[in-house]
């Protein structure tokens, strides 16, 4: 009979993983593969949540890169500041000085009211500009006027400023008014700013848009024309920044209160007028708003800033109120 010889189990095969050893394997996989996936899926929330936050800041940052230079040069004519030396110049009650028509202008001789740099209504535009869009409810209305910093070439069609130290005209056939030979011609910047609550990106998105304006086609009339600034604006408030103080006093030139736009001190027809009074700061706040619903997200803040209380909106947009204020640089009182 055969015998073998030495260890009879070293012929057998390596055991494997028993059914419970498998099952138990798997299941510290699944719950490995569970927890990984849950860390990626709460990071890639914080990133989309960090990431729509942030495009609101960067939103409102470019919103405020087109307002903050343009308010600050406001009564910024050429080579003076002085808008009594501004020939050509009209009110909205005056005729319209030969050759300074504007195509769309919002009332008559708006663009070119020079006596007005700055100004804003509160809730509301004063006015229907023929190519304005919708206006949102209870939005204010901002209007800027200055000349450009850097000298220009005469352009017909254009609205100009001839400017020296001492007088200035308003022009815009691309012929230089016969002024000293020191003077420079400049374009007249004109901005109209409101709040849409439609863009170019849908109905229901609010914008950021401006009256503004420009060249008029070959050579024609200027233009004044509606432009989207940038979307994801809800609202925008203004208040002026006020100095009362008489020309002379130390703190001449100073805010000396914030007001809402309307303020009786700064209206000639009011018996409250303040000959004194002027705008030597704006205030403004634009409330951002994300250009799509998130769902799972509910807006609970109540705003609150200028004369507005608003909220809880609970709509599934995402919102961030911004505020910055802005000093005048071209401030002084008229002799």
């Amino acid at each position: 009979m055969m015998q073998l010889s030495g260890n009879s189990r070293s012929l057998r095969s390596p055991a494997g993983f028993s059914l419970v050893e498998l099952m138990i394997a798997l299941l510290i996989g699944a719950f490995l593969i569970i927890g990984a996936v849950t860390v990626y899926l709460q990071s890639r929330g914080s990133f989309e949540t960090n990431d729509r936050a942030a495009r609101l800041q960067e939103n409102a940052r470019y919103a405020f890169t087109m307002l903050e230079p343009d308010i600050r040069m406001s009564r910024f004519w050429g080579r003076t500041s002085r808008t009594n030396a501004v020939t050509n110049r009209a009110t909205p009650a005056d005729p319209i000085p030969a050759g300074l028509g504007v195509v769309n202008d919002c009332t008559q001789n708006w663009s070119i009211d020079l006596s007005v740099n700055i100004e804003a209504t509160n809730a509301g535009v004063p006015f229907a500009c023929p190519s304005m869009a919708l206006i949102q409810p209870n939005s204010d209305f901002l209007g800027v006027r200055h000349a450009t910093v850097q000298p220009t070439v005469p352009t017909p069609g254009r609205m100009q400023i001839q400017s020296d130290r001492m007088i200035a005209q308003l022009f815009a056939n691309g012929i230089v008014p016969a002024l000293p030979a020191a003077s420079t011609t400049h374009d007249l910047i004109v901005n109209g700013y409101y709040i849409s609550p439609q863009s170019v990106l849908g109905p229901n998105v609010p914008s950021l848009r401006r009256q503004t304006l420009v060249t008029g086609a070959a050579g024609g009339q200027p233009v004044l024309q509606d432009q989207e600034i940038i979307p994801g604006v809800q609202d925008m408030q203004i208040q002026f920044g006020i100095d009362v103080d008489p020309i002379g006093a130390p703190n001449r030139g100073t805010v000396d209160r914030y007001s809402n736009p309307g303020d009786p001190i700064l209206n000639p027809l009011n018996v409250l007028f303040n000959p004194n009074a002027q705008i030597v700061a704006v205030r403004i706040w634009l409330l951002m708003r994300s250009q799509r619903p998130e769902i799972g997200h509910n807006d609970g803040a109540v705003y609150q800033y200028a004369d507005q209380n608003v909220g809880p909106f609970n709509d599934n947009f995402r919102r961030l109120l911004v505020s910055q204020t802005i000093a005048l640089r071209n401030v002084r009182q008229e002799n």
